[in-house]
């Protein structure tokens, strides 16, 4: 099983030395750009569609800056998807594409993965705890609006399984890799300006963060490659990603790695179906385990949040219930009223330093793969060969970081203008995000699958995130924030 990117279609060459990686770059880095007009008050991307958490079906759709409100919201949707479908089939005309079965496919994908991503947002099904009463509900199964790639994923398995011809005529469109290195390429950008903002938190709350995460990865990564290698008899190209994946930010971690030892695309595929799946469990579990044991030491459950819970979304959610849970806990335990927002920054800040992790350990695997792994007896290993491995999208990923990162710190007075400019371009991550799941589904065959060691492949995750990674973060977290404690409200 792989990807079903098609072939260049007869008579049409793909533009030389352009491949899926180089376009994440472009189109991650395009949207990344254009986004950054807002510092000059210039909104170019304001009318982009969100999905919000809805009880109402038409409030579901809304533009992201107010500016453009006024409209019913599937005009705004139709606007995203016209312009993404611009962008994407000038894409798929650089790597060959067959053009006009791209359009047809990549329409289909869209309105699927997006009434997934609906679906998902119901809040019967996202709403978290914290927001319940918000909303007018008594109960949720509390799972995000992270749901929508849940939904997203058994759509897509559905349609790849039991309906070949609709596979088969979204093919042409049906690219997890491409979609997934351009959301990581936005990404940057998000974190970058989080990352920026969290500048004012307190030097210890940051530094005792990157110490924690540097320790954890370096323990968690190491355990869980060994035992895909010794016990489950994985080879490398599976253990990499897989002890990525587990080890720091899930379907980001596994695609940047599974890119730099050059894996088949199936496998930071089926790694990435696990994350999201298991993401979810733990946002279920671990903030009421934190309420019971952690209410005495709030930055500890909230550090442990961004140590043990493997995607972005489902981690920050984490932190808040964590927060809402303690925080209403310390006040009838103890009579303490923390200040709020203390918890949630805490799992943010160490979120962020893990993410970041992300090219380092993409480029320390491109040079290992490159020099040790790969290498060819008597053969010299040359710089360019190291660049060839190197999955270029990273360097996207780092350049929309560091310059969120610049722009938060040199120019504080821009902090809000960024944020909104991010939160913009985020919105194209997030539609890249579903569209990703929806494509693995597709391209996830069954039976393929139990060949090639799914079931396998769950058991290690399950070993070793309830065996030992949440427990080694919960430790850590301890180790490190022991005694910190947020301000009083």
């Amino acid at each position: 099983m792989g990807t079903t990117a098609a072939q260049p279609a007869p008579g049409r060459a793909p533009v030389p030395h352009f491949t899926e990686d180089w376009l994440a770059l472009s189109i991650g880095l395009l949207i990344f750009f254009l986004s950054l007009a807002a510092l000059l008050r210039v909104d170019l991307l304001g009318w982009a569609v969100t999905v919000s958490v809805w009880t109402k079906l038409p409030g579901a759709l809304k533009p992201v800056s107010k500016a453009y409100a006024g409209l019913p919201g599937p005009a705004y949707a139709l606007f995203t998807f016209l312009f993404l479908l611009g962008v994407m089939t000038a894409g798929a005309k650089a790597l060959g594409a067959d053009l006009k079965r791209f359009v047809k496919a990549f329409t289909g994908v869209f309105l699927l993965s997006y009434l997934c991503w609906i679906a998902g947002s119901w809040a019967y099904i996202a709403a978290t705890p914290d927001k319940l009463k918000s909303f007018g509900i008594g109960w949720s199964l509390n799972l995000t609006a992270e749901a929508g790639f849940i939904v997203a994923l058994v759509v897509g398995l559905l349609i790849g399984n039991f309906a070949p011809p609709v596979a088969a005529f979204l093919a042409e469109a049906i690219r997890p890799e491409l979609y997934i290195k351009t959301a990581i390429v936005i990404l940057g950008g998000f974190l970058g300006v989080t990352a920026a903002e969290q500048l004012s938190l307190a030097t210890s709350v940051m530094f005792r963060g990157l110490c924690a995460i540097v320790e954890a990865y370096l323990i968690y990564w190491a355990l869980v490659y060994y035992i895909a290698r010794k016990y489950f008899k994985f080879s490398r190209e599976w253990s990499v990603p897989l002890a990525s994946g587990i080890s720091i930010c899930g379907v980001s971690a596994a695609i940047a790695t599974g890119a730099a030892i050059k894996a088949r695309p199936v496998v930071p595929i089926m790694v990435s179906s696990l994350v999201v799946i298991f993401a979810v469990v733990e946002l279920l579990l671990l903030p009421f385990i934190a309420q019971t044991w952690l209410f005495h030491e709030p930055i500890v459950a909230g550090a442990w949040m961004g140590l043990a819970v493997k995607t972005d979304g489902a981690a920050v959610a984490s932190g808040a219930i964590t927060e809402s849970l303690i925080l209403t806990k310390a006040l009838a335990v103890q009579g303490i009223n923390y200040a709020p927002g203390w918890v949630m920054a805490t799992t943010t800040t160490v979120k962020v330093f893990i993410d970041v992790f992300i090219a380092i350990w993409a480029f320390i695997l491109a040079w290992i793969w490159s020099t040790k792994i790969d290498r060819k007896a008597g053969e010299k290993m040359k710089a360019r060969q190291i660049w060839e491995r190197f999955p270029k999208f990273i360097l996207g990923y780092m350049a929309t970081f560091f310059a969120a990162v610049a722009i938060g710190a040199l120019l504080p007075s821009l902090t809000g203008k960024m944020k909104a400019a991010m939160g913009q371009a985020n919105v194209f991550r997030g539609i890249f995000f579903v569209m990703t799941f929806f494509a693995i589904g597709v391209v996830s065959n069954f039976r393929k699958l139990w060949e090639e060691g799914i079931a396998r492949l769950a058991a290690v995750y399950v070993l070793c995130l309830f065996g030992f990674i949440i427990w080694i973060g919960l430790a850590i977290s301890w180790i490190f924030f022991h005694g910190v404690k947020p301000p009083l409200a």
